[in-house]
């Protein structure tokens, strides 16, 4: 299972070209090979990177809907649009597609954060908003999601 760790500050040139931290970089490598997808993500003004084996894992699990439903039919649709398959160059350059980087409204300033098996890719501005938006509210969302008696954690 993949486990990414970290929330880094990065660049996009003119191109939606981000050089990928050293840290981020090191915890890819093994995965380099596989590939990546990107894809916006459902919930945030975001793009969503995922590594191929990661991506396949959740493909088999959109695979086992019922595709004779509407719904799973405009879910599928929804989901998949704008999604493309990325590399990450011998440089540890990662080219963003000119279409999503305007759907995530990407500038300059970058911003990739670890969301455990995946990397968010933010507009900086967007990035710091929503953690603006979400703090009030983070302690009682922590303890919804995570202070269930029935599951131990520690």
């Amino acid at each position: 299972m993949i486990n990414f760790i970290g929330t880094y500050d990065c660049k996009a040139d003119s191109k939606g070209r981000v050089m990928l931290p050293v840290a981020l970089k090191n915890q890819m490598s093994p995965l380099i090979n596989d590939g990546f997808v990107v894809k916006r993500s459902v919930f945030q003004p975001c793009l969503e990177l995922y590594p191929m084996a990661e991506w396949n894992i959740l493909m088999q699990k959109m695979n086992k809907k019922n595709r004779f439903k509407k719904k799973n039919n405009d879910f599928i649709r929804r989901f998949s649009a704008g999604v493309k398959v990325v590399e990450i160059d011998a440089t540890g350059r990662l080219l963003i597609p000119k279409n999503l980087v305007d759907v995530a409204g990407i500038t300059k300033e970058v911003v990739l954060s670890s969301a455990i098996n995946i990397v968010e890719i933010w507009d900086k501005d967007n990035y710091e908003k929503v953690l603006e938006e979400t703090a009030e509210d983070f302690a009682s969302l922590a303890e919804e999601v995570m202070g269930d008696d029935d599951d131990d954690i520690s």
